[in-house]
């Protein structure tokens, strides 16, 4: 599967074995003439070095809510929104079997850079057309899902926080099969998967998902891409838990409000479409997607529109990206008449603790501006600039947000990141 976001000289060979798994989805078989050489290695890796700004004092900007690298209440000027180091290993067996292992070391929910697998499967080729793999694979989301976490095949400094932000899970533990079929200049390819994933939250806290599972379809004509995608699940968080457990001490009110919010666990799905057009000079590419969990992570439908134009080693890019909630952001909650003060304290904490959770489903837009720079072979340079814009009701993609955060003003975020592959 060709990178079409990268700039025209991608085809290094840093950036080739980097996104081995990308062509290993398309199912290109092992050279006949090398196919009985024994074993064949390649080693390789990425990594951003980023640091950025932000002028809010009353919230963090975060990219990515299990990874969340913060800038803003926390501190004005931050390399961890951004910076990672990623090493790959992949081997050919022979012909038909390979394996790849990719290990990435970034923020995380418990405020270290311990190593992670992204990751680690083992690929059978069928046929040079249909391959399997099982072990940890890439969830094939969005158009960037391949290689969301390498900077440097993407344009921009990070992905659009309105879409990728809102399924921050990247890989999952599971099996996938992919055929690659063709209509006449059409290159297609179908992808089915199932598995799951179990992220450690905040400590004595998880998020999981068991169960995942859905379909992928990538057509590719000429300089255009299309993929559409959809996904089920069945999620679990817990780290609200004593909010709704407070809810159902208030009877049957309570307990329907719990039921009804509480993710413990609840039936997901994500459906997403995305096309880019990368004729060399210049690209266009969207997304659009919808979520619905069910749960107090809402029912939202998020976008993004994004274009550059490559001028020798420059690339200047505009992105627009919103988010809207196709639910409420706020509830009347319990019906505190008739109860003792003590009783209607309580209650007005644990309904504002349900509305809090609520704000946090992003109603928000932001528009990006920001130019790439391709110094040297393997290395890229990005300046960008994002306004974003929290609207009433909301907390936006923010999170530490503090007593003084006001929604409808805009926030300025300013990045800067040197990207790399070896």
């Amino acid at each position: 599967m060709t990178n079409t976001f990268a700039p025209t000289h991608r085809a290094s060979l840093a950036t080739v074995m980097m996104l081995s798994c990308c062509a290993a989805l398309a199912g290109e078989p092992a050279d006949a003439a090398e196919a009985d050489t024994g074993p064949r290695w390649t080693f390789g890796g990425f990594g951003t070095l980023g640091v950025a700004r932000s002028n809010a004092d009353q919230a963090d900007f975060t990219a990515n809510d299990l990874s969340p690298g913060a800038v803003g209440y926390s501190r004005r000027w931050s390399p961890t929104v951004d910076s990672r180091v990623g090493v790959q290993a992949g081997v050919d067996l022979n012909s038909a079997w390979s394996a790849v292992v990719q290990l990435v070391s970034e923020r995380t929910l418990r405020n270290h850079y311990t190593p992670s697998v992204e990751w680690a499967y083992l690929q059978y080729r069928a046929t040079p057309d249909l391959s399997l793999r099982a072990g940890r694979i890439t969830l094939p989301l969005f158009l960037t899902g391949d290689y969301r976490k390498a900077g440097y095949a993407l344009p921009w400094v990070r992905p659009p926080v309105e879409v990728y932000g809102a399924i921050p899970l990247s890989s999952s533990d599971g099996v996938d099969v992919s055929y690659r079929w063709q209509v006449g200049r059409t290159n297609n390819v179908t992808q089915l998967f199932y598995g799951r994933a179990d992220v450690p939250a905040t400590p004595g806290t998880r998020a999981q998902a068991h169960g995942l599972s859905g379909v992928s379809h990538t057509a590719t004509t000429g300089a255009l891409t299309l993929r559409a995608s959809v996904l089920r699940a069945h999620l679990s968080v817990d780290f609200p838990r004593p909010l709704f457990d407070g809810l159902r001490g208030f009877g049957a009110q309570g307990q329907a409000l719990a039921d009804e919010y509480e993710l413990d666990p609840k039936h997901a799905w994500v459906a997403t479409l995305g096309f880019n057009y990368d004729p060399g000079r210049w690209f266009a590419m969207g997304e659009i997607a919808r979520l619905n969990a069910h749960s107090f992570l809402g029912d939202k439908t998020v976008a993004y529109v994004s274009s550059g134009y490559r001028h020798g080693d420059l690339t200047p890019y505009l992105t627009y990206a919103v988010s809207r909630p196709n639910v409420p952001n706020r509830v009347a909650g319990l019906d505190l008449d008739g109860q003792s003060a003590q009783r209607a304290a309580a209650g007005a904490q644990l309904n504002g603790g349900l509305n809090q959770l609520l704000a946090a489903i992003p109603r928000q837009n932001s528009i990006s501006a920001g130019v790439r720079w391709d110094f040297h072979s393997g290395y890229a340079l990005k300046l960008q600039y994002d306004r974003i814009l929290p609207l009433q009701g909301s907390t936006g993609t923010f999170i530490n947000v503090q007593p003084g955060f006001r929604a409808g003003q805009p926030v300025g975020v300013v990045s800067a990141a040197l990207d790399f592959v070896f």
